[in-house]
C-alpha cells in the first residue's frame, strides 16, 4: 500500500516552506500519489475560504485586544519594588505571525503512520498513564524516516521538527517554545483564540511542522496542561516574562499557578 503525504507536510509543500531539495522531493512524491494534485487543489481552495471568513484585519484587531488585556493584567499585578516588565507588547512581527497562525486553521491528526519506526517507539511510550509530555521528531534527510529526539538533544538551524503530545489523561493543553534570543512561539492551539482541548489516547501530531532558526543556545518547548480550559494569552504572557530572563529561560519553569501542570523539552542549539 502506497504511503500518503501527511496533511502537515502537504501544507508545507503548498507554502513552499521546505528547503529546495526537500521541497523538490516532496513534490515528486506527491505527483505520484493517485489524488496528490487534487489534495493540493483542495488545500488551496480551503485557504481561500479561510481568508474570506477571517479577514486579516479582524484577526489583527483581536490580537491587539488581547495584547492590551495582557498589558493591563501585568500592570495590575506589578507592585511597588517589583521589576518593571516593559516591552510586553507583542510587536508587529509577532502580531503578523499570530495572524498567519490563525488563518492557517490547522487540524490535529493522530501521529501519522507514514513513519513506521517512529510509530513503534510511540506505541512503547504512549501507554504510561498520567504522563502528559511532548515528543519531538527531526525530519530525516531527503524526507527519510524521522528521528525521535531525546530531551537536550543537539539541534541545528534549519532542522525541520514535528511536535506531538501525549495528553496523559489531561483534558486541555497549550504548547509554546522559547529560544535563545527570547522569542516566543505558540504551537498549540494554532492561535491565541483557539480551543485548548486535547485528544486523549496515543500521541497526537500538531498539524504544523516547525523549522528551527539560527537563534543561539537552545529552543525550549513547554507543555502546559489542565483539566479545565486554559487561557492561552496567560501562558504566552508567562513565556514572554521568562524569555526576558536569559539566565533562567533555559532552566526555570514558566511563572504560572501551581494548579497548572507543565513539562518542558529542550533542544541544545549547536553551530
Amino acid at each position: 500500500m502506497a504511503l500518503c503525504t501527511p496533511d502537515w507536510l502537504l501544507e508545507r509543500i503548498a507554502l513552499g516552506e521546505l528547503h529546495p531539495e526537500a521541497l523538490a522531493a516532496a513534490r515528486v512524491r506527491l505527483e505520484r500519489e493517485p489524488d496528490g494534485r487534487e489534495r493540493l487543489a483542495r488545500l488551496a481552495a480551503d485557504s481561500e475560504r479561510t481568508l474570506t471568513d477571517h479577514p486579516p484585519e479582524a484577526v489583527a484587531a483581536e490580537v491587539a485586544r488581547r495584547e492590551r488585556l495582557a498589558r493591563a493584567r501585568a500592570d495590575a499585578a506589578r507592585g511597588p519594588g517589583r521589576q518593571d516588565w516593559q516591552g510586553l507588547a507583542l510587536g508587529v512581527p509577532v502580531v503578523a505571525s499570530l495572524v498567519l497562525l490563525f488563518l492557517s486553521a490547522p487540524r490535529e491528526d493522530v501521529e501519522p503512520s507514514l513513519f513506521p519506526q517512529a510509530r513503534i517507539e510511540l506505541l512503547e511510550t504512549a501507554g504510561i498513564k498520567g504522563d502528559a509530555r511532548l515528543l519531538l521528531y527531526r525530519q530525516g534527510v531527503g524526507l527519510g524516516a524521522p528521528e525521535l529526539l531525546t530531551d537536550h538533544a543537539p539541534a541545528h538551524a534549519g532542522d525541520l521538527l514535528q511536535v506531538s503530545y501525549l495528553a496523559g489523561g489531561r483534558r486541555h493543553g497549550v504548547v509554546v517554545s522559547v529560544d535563545g534570543r527570547g522569542a516566543v512561539t505558540l504551537h498549540f492551539p494554532a492561535s491565541p483564540v483557539g480551543a485548548t482541548a486535547l485528544k486523549p489516547g496515543g500521541a497526537v501530531s500538531l498539524a504544523h511542522s516547525y523549522e528551527l532558526d539560527d537563534a543561539p543556545a537552545f529552543e525550549r518547548f513547554f507543555f502546559v496542561t489542565s483539566d479545565a480550559p486554559l487561557d492561552v494569552g496567560a501562558v504566552l504572557e508567562a513565556a514572554r516574562l521568562l524569555a526576558r530572563q536569559p539566565g533562567e529561560a533555559g532552566t526555570h519553569p514558566l511563572p504560572l499557578p501551581d494548579t497548572l501542570a507543565q513539562t518542558s523539552f529542550t533542544l541544545e542549539k549547536v553551530p
